[in-house]
């Protein structure tokens, strides 16, 4: 489509030819003529200047660029819309034209289940005793619903994927390939003779509206009470909810964090790649834990906080610089304390 079509799609100005033809979208560093990107980092600003792209979504204040422009107030969120003008997602299967629910003659499912109208219920799919399904849900090959939990609309589920024995899921959720949701937490009771006894979980796991857990990430089911992931909640593949944990709103877990059993994280939270929280830690609102921090404490709202065990994160910054000096700095001090033994010694 032509530059002017597409800014206007995207409720956004423009600047440079508006009859420049934007025929798709790549990244900043291999985006050639007829191709869409972006600028949102500053740091690639030279690449922005040097790019063949035929045009770049930028903010609405950036200075001139030789190439057109799109100007946004969020580049980042204008492309990924732009994205969806160029590559429709592939659309799920839905029910009979009748509203009822279409289900796979290998599928599996509980005469004593509920499944909403204009579900679809894929090969292979496992749906138990009084389990209930909203509207429009998509359940692809092999996803399991354990007994009595409870699913509300326009849910999805990709393959592998489970929902286990009481869970309760809310509406637009999706479930990546592989994750669980509601997994037995992990608490056992030491014995007399050393042995450990499995304790039966008992309380909820709660999923609620708008979230989405990614590839092969676990939320586990409390003994008691309940575990529970806020609305818009995002939580990344391979990621470790342990036990009455709580994931607040519009945070987000990225890739092999990890939440010991009680952990409370507040909202709009961000914890980094392999981000570990001891148990019944609280992380406040608007808190940040760069990529593996060791969390044994509690961390104040709006703090950022980095290293292992994680310290305020420009503190940490500075140790990091120390760090490579250190055998220099041992030199150093080794060579001022014969000095000094050397001038006692004269004395």
């Amino acid at each position: 489509m032509k530059l002017r079509e597409l800014a206007e799609r995207l409720q956004c100005e423009f600047t440079g030819d508006e009859n420049v033809e934007i025929r798709g979208v790549a990244a900043i560093e291999t985006a050639g003529p007829g191709e869409l990107t972006f600028l949102s980092n500053p740091r690639y600003k030279r690449r922005a200047k040097e790019s063949r792209a035929g045009a770049i979504v930028v903010a609405k204040d950036e200075g001139e660029l030789p190439v057109p422009t799109v100007r946004s107030g969020n580049p980042y969120h204008t492309f990924a819309r732009a994205i969806e003008l160029f590559h429709a997602p592939v659309p799920f299967p839905s029910g009979p034209a009748d509203g009822g629910a279409s289900i796979h003659p290998t599928a599996v499912v509980s005469p004593k289940a509920r499944v909403g109208r204009d579900a679809s219920i894929g090969p292979y799919c496992f749906v138990d005793d009084e389990a209930e399904i909203g509207d429009r849900c998509c359940l692809h090959s092999f996803v399991a619903i354990y007994r009595g939990a409870k699913i509300g609309d326009d849910f999805v589920a990709h393959s592998h994927a489970v929902v286990r024995e009481q869970a309760r899921i809310g509406n637009r959720v999706i479930l990546q390939n592989g994750a669980v949701v509601g997994a037995d937490g992990f608490g056992f009771a030491r014995q007399d003779d050393g042995r450990y006894y499995k304790i039966r979980p008992a309380g909820l796991t709660v999923v609620e509206d708008d979230v989405e857990i990614q590839a092969y990430s676990c939320i586990d089911r409390p003994t008691v009470g309940e575990t529970r992931i806020r609305r818009g909640a995002k939580i990344d593949n391979l990621v470790q909810v342990g036990h009455s944990c709580t994931v607040g709103e519009n945070s987000l877990l990225c890739a092999q964090v990890g939440l010991a059993g009680s952990t409370k994280v507040g909202n709009d939270v961000i914890l980094g790649g392999q981000v570990g929280v001891a148990g019944h830690c609280s992380i406040g609102d608007g808190a940040r834990a760069i990529a593996q921090a060791g969390i044994p404490n509690d961390v104040d709202a709006g703090e950022m906080v980095a290293g292992a065990p994680a310290i305020d994160a420009r503190l940490w910054m500075k140790c990091s610089a120390v760090y490579a000096r250190l055998p220099e700095l041992q030199e150093q001090v080794r060579a001022l304390r014969k000095e000094v033994a050397e001038l006692k010694k004269k004395s």
